[in-house]
């Protein structure tokens, strides 16, 4: 009986420590000091800079205005390096769901400006990535990434919009 009653202690201990809602842990949000439009900008002359490629920009706000719906400035950037992201579906095939890699840049109903992007340690789960060679690139893009949104975003706020509290799918 003992026994049983820890072994549920121990699976409710897991459990509820699992849905502790981290900020961060799949999707990174930091906030910016600058409209949409020029954090767009910003980060365009910074792919150019290091040679990635811009596969597509999304104006998420256009669209809706297009479909006489309204939407804060909301934009998706579809950028990489073939060469990376060839690697990386090496890895696994599945990775070709989550590549080229994407960045969002929007406002949110309070006026603040905001960058988001997919944690790229989150695909060594979804993707079940465990050869030390992929696990070396994805580290090289999570650096990349976080590097490039510190750039964008000009500033040391990184911090998460309280609306965004859904982290994962």
């Amino acid at each position: 009986m003992k026994k049983t009653l820890l072994l549920i202690a121990a699976f409710a201990l897991i459990a509820f420590s699992g849905c502790e809602n981290k900020k961060g842990v799949f999707i990174e949000t930091v906030q910016c000091s600058h409209p949409v439009r020029d954090n767009v900008k910003r980060f365009e002359k910074i792919l150019e800079s290091k040679g990635l490629s811009i596969f597509q920009v999304i104006d998420h706000a256009q669209n809706a205005k297009n479909a006489d719906m309204s939407l804060e400035p909301t934009t998706l950037v579809v950028f990489g390096n073939p060469k990376i992201g060839t690697a990386l579906i090496q890895c696994n095939r599945s990775m070709g769901l989550d590549l080229p890699l994407r960045m969002l840049f929007y406002t949110d109903y309070e006026g603040n400006h905001w960058l988001s992007y997919t944690n790229p340690e989150y695909y060594t789960l979804k993707h079940n990535i465990k050869d030390k060679k992929c696990l070396a690139i994805i580290n090289k893009v999570n650096i990349a990434l976080q590097t490039m949104a510190e750039e964008v975003a000009d500033n040391n706020t990184s911090a998460a919009p309280e609306q965004n509290t859904k982290e994962t799918e």
